[in-house]
């Protein structure tokens, strides 16, 4: 290699490390100041917005907040949208429109759009990319296109400590009760009670808790394996065996079983 060709090389790999750091503290930079707490300007446009809230940086469609309610302690995700009405600007009357509880939890990419009434208990939690939407468009008159067609609005209420799943879709009408899952990718409409599990499409109960049953059906309670016959699997199976060993011990060593660790 010419010396030249190589004094450029040796100074190429620092320069690249420099600019990479640059680049990566620039953007924790900015998402940093970007994001929207009670302590930046951008908390004023809203209705509340609670001690400790934050929404992440960058931000999806926000707009309406005059008409939006966010409880303490709630952390947004990057990339949510949260929006009243069709467009900035409106005025969307006395009430507001958007509720959303204390110590809530929006994964990134999440979208809730109101239009007369969504309202979003405590303790609430989401995985990415859930929908949430109090309308939805009419297709009853079928010589007019259904994006032309006037939309019709429906509350929707989503009970404190409930959990949705990634990708759910939470459709007009609906109302969930306390400590209720949403499984994964499930669509969702109707009334669903307290302590339930729901998914599908169209989602319904898949599970429930009663009082004097417990859960119906039962939830499986298999006994651990032993630590010794876990590790065998690794040993034997290769990389589905650390898989599988992964899974039995669920990331933690049972104290009934550190006596087999030596």
């Amino acid at each position: 290699m010419p010396p030249k060709t190589s004094i450029k090389h040796r100074l190429a790999v620092p320069v690249r490390r420099g600019l990479h750091r640059a680049v990566h503290r620039g953007w924790e930079w900015i998402q940093r100041h970007g994001e929207i707490t009670p302590e930046t300007p951008g908390r004023r446009k809203f209705a509340h917005l609670g001690e400790g809230v934050c929404i992440g940086f960058p931000v999806g469609a926000v707009y309406g907040e005059p008409w939006i309610s966010i409880g303490a302690h709630t952390l947004v995700g990057t990339h949510c949208t949260i929006s009243a009405g069709f467009v900035p600007g409106l005025d969307l009357g006395p009430d507001l429109v958007v509720r959303i509880g204390r110590g809530c939890s929006l994964g990134r990419g999440t979208h809730i759009v109101g239009h007369q009434s969504i309202e979003i208990g405590d303790d609430v939690f989401t995985g990415p990319n859930v929908y949430i939407t109090d309308q939805n468009h009419s297709y009853s008159d079928p010589e007019t296109p259904i994006g032309r067609q006037w939309p019709e609005n429906n509350p929707v209420v989503i009970g404190d400590g409930c959990w949705i799943g990634t990708g759910a879709v939470i459709l007009p009408g609906t109302r969930l009760g306390r400590n209720v899952a949403v499984a994964g990718g499930a669509v969702v409409r109707g009334e669903f009670p307290d302590h339930s599990v729901v998914g599908g499409v169209p989602a319904k109960v898949l599970r429930s808790y009663d009082a004097d049953r417990g859960w119906q059906p039962p939830l499986r309670n298999d006994p651990p394996a032993g630590l010794k016959a876990l590790a065998g699997l690794a040993a034997e199976d290769g990389l589905n065996g650390v898989q599988r060993l992964q899974d039995g011990l669920g990331g933690a060593i049972p104290d009934d079983l550190r006596e087999e660790v030596g």
